[in-house]
């Protein structure tokens, strides 16, 4: 039966009665924190600081866009692997984080930044925020191309309050460390959008089969968001730890641990492999696996070495999961998971939260020394007689709670989603750009006609091929250059002049 997926009324009546909650929400709630509002001249007399440098958000503000870049560009870019879904990758990932911050401003707010009746906002709220929406954008990943652009925002309002709520539990009651999110960002996103996609099981599916693959220029896109996220990947690990030596720490563990992923990502791919060639699909995914697995170890005593070894076993983990888990899953359990974020964030995230348990559950203050350790762990107040065992026993009961929020929210959710009532294309359209984006460029007949698009569209790419080459190789691209040389026709296989 055919679904209407026309979006003309629905989507607009969506977006505007959602953004019009969200100014009505932020004008009662939300007002600036004390370092970015104008009183903070005031403030920094009565705190004897000389400097606007003491400010919070010279410290936090470049963090915080290496995170935002991750979020729009990194998780955006990462998706277009799909041959005929990159509209929608990079599209309906801005459109649902863009809802999402704005929702978690206001969630995460409520529950942590909430005085005399306000919400007080500074850089840490906003860098918080995209954590948040980092646990949707992961979850989009399973559903990617099989659902319409209103069950993402309807999935984002629900996931976010239920992140909200799991961030909450773990942080403020179960007091655990978790810098990097592996437990609250990465297992909590992957396993609900797990839940939901299998909620939405389609089977009939196979009918778009073709349409799930890559192709060469899509792959080569999908690697720009994978370099992005791995080079910003210590400053989301980092972005929220105390100044000094623990934000410090953050980043070296993590840099490490990416480090040492990615030469067992390659290596596995290639023994996997009959004829030992590369899979760009683990390059592009299980290469990351190395900064979720850190996360929430990166702020502790983890050591260089020991942020080697947990890379090296996640890159091994995440490639072994997309030759073998990834057909398992879908075979067997019944759960189409678009991106394979089951092998880069699911499993990783549990390694990440298995490794915080253990090395918080080996702590000593020779390692730590006696300040250093009660900074680390943040062993005050009521929490000034834990012990390094219990304290690893609540981060190990930071997995479970986040395990049981993940599969309870995701089947509610994946219950909601799968009302006749959003719009979402029928099996055979999935993963089809089409659908719900215009497509004026290739799909239109123009003046100088598709054939010659087609063309000009493989020169640019053989170009920019030969560009990338000229890098590695350190040569010109088209070999010695002289000034007669011109660009070459249209369809024509060498360049015009001498060469």
């Amino acid at each position: 039966m055919a679904k209407n997926t026309n979006m003309r009324w629905r989507l607009p009546l969506v977006c505007l009665l959602w953004e019009l909650a969200m100014i009505v929400l932020f004008g009662v709630f939300v007002r600036f924190g004390a370092e970015a509002d104008a009183h903070w001249e005031e403030e920094k007399r009565d705190m004897n600081l000389t400097s606007d440098m003491e400010n919070d958000f010279y410290f936090r503000y470049p963090s915080f866009q290496d995170v935002h870049v991750m979020i729009f560009v990194g998780f955006g870019f990462l998706m277009t692997f799909l041959k005929r879904y990159g509209f929608g990758a990079v599209g309906f990932n801005f459109l649902l984080a863009a809802f999402g911050i704005q929702w978690a401003l206001l969630m995460q707010g409520w529950f942590h930044s909430f005085k005399d009746g306000k919400i007080l906002i500074g850089v840490e709220n906003l860098i918080n925020a995209d954590f948040c929406v980092g646990s949707v954008c992961i979850a989009f990943g399973a559903i990617l191309g099989k659902t319409s652009p209103i069950q993402l925002l309807v999935m984002t309002l629900f996931q976010v309050t239920l992140f909200s709520v799991n961030e909450y539990i773990l942080l403020n009651l179960l007091h655990v460390k978790d810098a990097g999110g592996s437990m609250t960002i990465h297992t909590f996103g992957a396993y609900f959008g797990l839940t939901v996609t299998r909620i939405l099981y389609r089977p009939n599916l196979e009918q778009s089969k073709d349409k799930q693959g890559s192709v060469y220029h899509s792959d080569l896109f999908a690697m720009i968001g994978t370099l992005y996220l791995w080079m910003y990947w210590p400053s989301f690990n980092s972005a929220i730890s105390d100044h000094g030596d623990a934000q410090h720490r953050s980043a070296i563990n993590t840099y490490c641990s990416l480090a040492a992923c990615v030469l067992t990502t390659m290596a596995f791919s290639s023994m996997l492999q009959k004829k030992g060639k590369l899979d760009m699909v683990h390059i592009q995914n299980a290469t990351l696996a190395g900064g979720v697995a850190v996360g929430t170890s990166a702020e502790m005593m983890l050591t260089p070495y020991g942020s080697l070894i947990v890379g090296s076993i996640s890159g091994i983990v995440s490639t072994l999961g997309y030759v073998y888990f990834t057909p398992f899953l879908e075979s067997r359990l019944h759960i189409q998971d678009t991106c394979g974020i089951h092998n880069l964030h699911a499993m990783p995230g549990l390694i990440g939260g298995i490794v915080g348990a253990i090395t918080a559950a080996a702590a000593t203050e020779d390692v730590y020394g006696k300040e250093g350790f009660i900074k680390a762990f943040d062993f005050t107040g009521v929490y000034q007689t834990r012990t390094p065992s219990i304290q690893g026993g609540f981060q190990a009961a930071g997995i479970v709670v986040s395990l049981l929020m993940a599969f309870a929210g995701g089947a509610i959710v994946g219950g909601i989603l799968k009302l006749p009532i959003w719009g979402d294309a029928a099996a055979e359209n999935c993963f089809e750009d089409g659908i719900y984006w215009e497509q004026r460029s290739w799909d239109t007949p123009g003046a100088l006609g598709t054939k010659w698009r087609h063309e000009r569209w493989q020169h640019s790419l053989g170009v920019l091929h030969n560009v990338l080459d000229s890098t590695v190789w350190g040569d010109t691209c088209f070999g010695s250059w002289h000034p007669e040389m011109t660009t070459p026709a249209v369809g024509s296989t060498g360049w015009a002049g001498s060469s």
